[in-house]
């Protein structure tokens, strides 16, 4: 092969190297987004109001696709639960994890998609307070001075927000709270070499272990499930396609977020992470046309602002 021949290859292979990466990145977008705004047409607009049950659908999906995935597609090597400590830990971060989705989903029976982004955006300041309160590690103060604009945005969105439903909001800062809570504790549980489990490996043990946890969830708590999805299946059999894509969406939603973090880094994955937010909201007001008002977005404009500034004060420090 000449060497024109080799930069030829050589630039090819970086074009379509980007090109695949360009891809992951817009499938996670759409993947995430599409998750969200499709929970909240089920659970607001379409009136399946069912946040725990469509919240085990999700998690059935992704026990059978994670399975899939890593043991037959071999998309990442196969980890092994090495004892019955780290499978507490396991189950431990699923009860958490379950609590976040469960949350996030019954909050959007209240709220906007775009208000619900904009309390998500304040993970960072329960991240780092649950890390101080559990770990005693102290940032450096000016990160904590970025969390200020994070927090004062939300009081501000939430002030000049036109659908405030206070359930809502306490549902949906129950989930951001335990959201970061599932990070922190991940981080303590799961620290030493022999316990670590990338995130494909750790959702294919935590999903079963939460429809456990569900199951009698909904059966306690939904218990006329059944019978009104089947009531609402014969009005309208496009209920279990919703229901099917969604779930599998939510899968889809991890494998994503999995190989954009293998091919960019986690880094880049929290400054697009910032961009979804935005774009979610813009999208999200278009589809379903939720009242906004000028306060609410500047609200959310600096809690964005602030997040972006504790990522870009977390970088510096490390």
């Amino acid at each position: 092969m000449t060497m024109m021949e080799k930069v030829i290859a050589a630039s090819t292979a970086s074009s379509n190297g980007r090109f695949f990466t360009v891809w992951l990145v817009m499938s996670w977008y759409s993947s995430n987004i599409g998750v969200l705004l499709l929970n909240k047409y089920l659970l607001s607009n379409y009136g399946f109001k069912y946040p725990i049950f469509l919240t085990m659908c999700h998690m059935t999906a992704c026990s059978v696709f994670s399975y899939v995935a890593v043991a037959v597609m071999k998309i990442t090597p196969m980890q092994t639960v090495s004892s019955r400590i780290q499978f507490y830990k396991i189950a431990t971060l699923s009860f958490v994890f379950c609590g976040s989705v469960v949350s996030g989903n019954v909050s959007l029976r209240y709220l906007p998609v775009s208000f619900n982004q904009a309390i998500g955006a304040t993970t960072p300041f329960f991240t780092a307070m649950f890390s101080y309160i559990m770990t005693v590690r102290r940032e450096s103060w000016i990160t904590y001075v970025t969390l200020i604009p994070v927090v004062t945005g939300v009081f501000i969105a939430s002030g000049g927000e036109p659908s405030f439903h206070l359930f809502g909001f306490i549902m949906c800062i129950s989930a951001t709270a335990a959201r970061a809570l599932k990070s922190v504790v991940q981080g303590i549980l799961l620290s030493s070499d022999g316990e670590k489990l990338d995130s494909m490996n750790l959702l294919l043990y935590m999903s079963p272990i939460a429809v456990v946890i569900l199951l009698p969830t909904t059966i306690i708590m939904e218990r006329n499930v059944i019978g009104l999805m089947m009531e609402l299946t014969n009005k309208d059999i496009k209920l279990i396609f919703y229901l099917l894509f969604n779930s599998s969406l939510a899968y889809f939603v991890n494998l994503t977020n999995f190989l954009v973090t293998k091919h960019t880094s986690a880094l880049t994955l929290q400054v697009l992470g910032n961009a979804k937010g935005a774009v979610a909201v813009v999208v999200s007001i278009l589809l379903f046309r939720n009242p906004v008002s000028l306060v609410g977005m500047l609200g959310y404009s600096l809690t964005v602002i602030g997040v972006i500034l504790y990522s870009e004060s977390k970088k510096r420090s490390n």
